[in-house]
């Protein structure tokens, strides 16, 4: 299920990034446990949760230290192989082959001590590495931190949906998955010190990514973003990279030919009409671009 969005181009910059990029909520899944068990899963393209509704369990990756995740917890997943388990030390099998021996969305591994949700967010193929790239391998938001309090709510309102089997508990328990996954991401975004989400998070440079993603075709300068965000053009330069990892004008270039690509993929655009929606007044200029970002022509990068 498609996340819900608005078409106006003022979208904050998180839910302008989702919306461009096509993030949508591919599969829903749920996981009951007991005793010992441990699922493994390997490393793609995509972004997912897993919220913790009861018990804990930990989750282990490749290289990093073993956490455990209790009721309460959500972890939002990127490219990274993961798994699982009662134990850390138990060897894994393969978790998708038990999701799809037991014929969908739901496993069941011999109790309900252990209720875990999950969430498979998906992306379009050629956009995905823009998003995934701001994030980490995988984002932990506990549930005892000062932020999670609207995480709680929902959790508890996914339970719900669970426990009783209501008119409607499939579109109701969409939205709330769609509601968890853009709160975990701001709660994260509140507690990272660096990167994209971090950037956004600061009053100073969250004021001038909000101002690039409100109007994309606006001719921004390093000079009219720094007073926006309240600095000297040298020192918003410098955070700006620091936080983000590109300069600005890089980041503003990098988003509208993302965001250009996408409209053409999606059809109905002419590429005169894509190239001056983003900024860009010369169709050559776009063309030049588009080529050095993607190597190829903004028609011949159209998908099928």
């Amino acid at each position: 299920m498609e996340l819900s969005h608005s078409s106006k181009s003022s979208l904050d910059p998180l839910s302008n990034i989702l919306d461009v990029l096509g993030a949508r909520i591919s599969r829903r899944t749920r996981m009951e446990a007991a005793g010992q068990w441990a699922l493994a899963f390997p490393a793609l393209d995509r972004l997912k949760f897993v919220a913790m509704l009861r018990g804990s369990q930990w989750l282990l990756r490749p290289d990093k230290d073993p956490q455990l995740l209790s009721a309460g917890d959500v972890c939002l997943l990127g490219r990274t192989a993961y798994t699982v388990a009662s134990d850390a030390s138990l060897a894994p099998i393969d978790g998708q082959a038990v999701y799809d021996d037991a014929g969908g969305d739901v496993a069941r591994l011999g109790g309900d001590d252990v209720i875990a949700i999950g969430g498979t967010v998906t992306i379009d193929a050629a956009e995905a590495g823009f998003f995934l790239d701001m994030l980490p391998d995988a984002l932990i938001i506990s549930g005892a931190a000062p932020a999670s309090g609207t995480i709680a709510t929902i959790l508890q309102l996914i339970g719900k949906e669970i426990d009783e089997d209501l008119p409607g508990r499939e579109i109701v328990s969409a939205r709330l998955a769609d509601v968890l996954l853009v709160e975990a991401i701001r709660a994260y975004g509140r507690q990272a010190p660096m990167g994209w989400l971090g950037a956004l998070s600061d009053p100073r440079l969250g004021r001038a990514l909000r101002a690039i993603h409100a109007d994309v075709a606006e001719p921004w300068t390093v000079a009219r973003l720094a007073g926006i965000a309240g600095m000297s053009r040298a020192a918003f330069s410098a955070e700006f990279t620091r936080r983000v990892g590109q300069p600005p004008l890089s980041y503003l270039r990098t988003w509208r030919l993302m965001a250009a690509r996408t409209a053409l993929n999606r059809g109905g655009v002419a590429v005169a009409q894509a190239a001056q929606a983003v900024g860009y007044t010369s169709q050559s200029a776009f063309g030049h671009a588009f080529r050095r970002a993607f190597g190829v022509s903004p028609r011949a990068g159209r998908r099928p």
